[in-house]
């Protein structure tokens, strides 16, 4: 891993899903001698970062309809016409 001019460093994508680092995810350096090591930010004053309020605002907004095969999914994602027989 390189440091960029800017002082940047890409996160490797194994770390950001195990961390559950999205963008705007804020993050900390913790120096300890000569090692660093990267923790996601605490909440300051109980505020969420950006990532988290992503996150919660897009947890529990799916819905799930597990009686549709894989060819009706098809034919919603295409369109249909009367002929097809979803939902009758």
């Amino acid at each position: 891993m390189r440091v960029t001019t800017k002082g940047q460093v890409t996160i490797p994508i194994e770390v950001r899903q195990a961390l559950g680092i999205l963008p705007g995810t804020e993050v900390d350096f913790v120096v300890r001698g000569t090692s660093a090591k990267l923790v996601k930010a605490k909440q300051k004053n109980g505020r969420l970062s950006r990532g988290e309020k992503v996150v919660a605002h897009l947890k529990g907004r799916g819905t799930a309809n597990l009686d549709l095969t894989t060819d009706d999914i098809l034919k919603l994602m295409r369109g249909w016409g009367e002929e097809d027989d979803i939902g009758r």
